[in-house]
């Protein structure tokens, strides 16, 4: 693939105190990273440094001015380096969630943000966060989904991915209490999120998806005597997409669906609330899970794992999960290139 077909792809080193700036180095240690696409990393330059250390590695890499030069290289075998000003040495502290860290990783984030609305870039990649950070630098948000929609300037819906392979989910409702969670489930939300992932499955390269609901009582709702969710929601808005063309199937309970989406049966599954299916995907592959923000106009992906504060700076983090964030930021990324965008207009927030 030449320099003229490769999407451009913006990594962030993440929280300055986590494990971002190592699995950065270690991704990019790979030549066959720099296959993939043109590749730049935008960050403080003693950060990206001090990341290549902690790897043990060293990664040649050519200066650019602003993320407008990046689309244009000749020699796209080595990544591009977009230096940025947003935190000193003295400000970071290791494994410590602070105020100057969130705010210098937002910075970053917004500066890729206004790149790709530019058109100067087609993904952004970024290494891990740490919510409450964020919140101390001045994220006035509940995660960092909602900071980029605003930024965006998204006002359809948009929801988290979370991938596992071959294996998507999306969820109903996601960062709020549990309690809030059944308050949150209606028919245009499910109908929303499902036509969503379905159509950012096909983004990702896979032609027609195979989309699961899943149910929100314990099994099923035992035809109603556990709950009427599944037949007064759940249940019309999987006919509602079925009708529209979607191949959707469920409710299916809970504490089976995972079963046959391992199995093969589903590309894709609906969860009602967020640990609904967290707790399965990362315990079928907690080093190799992926965070998509769906609904978005450009492409952002994440590992799906934290900043890991525990191993910050011992040279230990595992790079798995954010070489296949980086891949689905490729393949979703020369999408969004081809096509102008990825995001779709679906039902709003109800």
């Amino acid at each position: 693939m030449n320099m003229n077909t490769l999407p451009v792809v913006a990594l962030t080193l993440g929280d300055p105190a986590g494990i971002g700036p190592e699995l950065i180095a270690r991704l990019l240690a790979d030549p066959a990273t720099c296959a993939q696409a043109n590749v730049v990393v935008a960050g403080d330059p003693w950060l990206w440094e001090d990341g290549q250390r902690i790897a043990g590695v060293k990664i040649a890499s050519a200066a650019v001015a602003t993320f407008a030069d990046v689309r244009g290289r000749a020699d796209t075998a080595r990544p591009a380096f977009l230096a940025l000003d947003t935190i000193r040495p003295d400000q970071t502290h290791r494994s410590q969630a602070e105020a100057a860290g969130g705010a210098a990783a937002l910075g970053v984030l917004d500066a890729c943000m206004d790149a790709a609305l530019a058109r100067h870039i087609d993904a952004i990649c970024f290494a891990p966060l740490n919510k409450y950070a964020l919140k101390l630098g001045g994220m006035k948000h509940e995660d960092e989904l909602h900071h980029f929609a605003q930024h965006l300037g998204v006002t359809d819906y948009f929801c988290e991915f979370n991938t596992l392979e071959g294996l998507w989910t999306s969820r109903v409702s996601s960062h709020v209490p549990l309690k809030d969670a059944p308050k949150l489930i209606s028919q245009p939300r499910i109908v929303a999120a499902a036509q969503l992932i379905y159509r950012s499955l096909q983004a990702n390269g896979v032609p027609a998806p195979r989309v699961a609901v899943s149910a929100l009582n314990p099994h099923g709702g035992d035809g109603g005597t556990c709950g009427r969710e599944e037949i007064d929601i759940i249940a019309p808005a999987v006919a509602e997409l079925v009708a529209k063309g979607f191949p959707v199937q469920g409710p299916f309970p809970a504490d089976t669906i995972f079963l046959k989406a391992r199995a093969g049966e589903f590309d894709a599954i609906v969860t009602m609330y967020h640990d609904q299916g967290q707790i399965a995907l990362k315990l079928l592959g907690f080093s190799k899970g992926v965070t998509v923000q769906g609904g978005l106009p450009v492409p952002i992906t994440t590992p799906a794992h934290g900043t890991a504060y525990d191993i910050a700076g011992l040279g230990r983090a595992n790079v798995n999960a954010t070489a296949n964030a980086f891949a689905i930021a490729c393949r979703m990324g020369r999408t969004y290139r081809e096509n102008a965008a990825i995001a779709v207009p679906v039902p709003q927030w109800a």
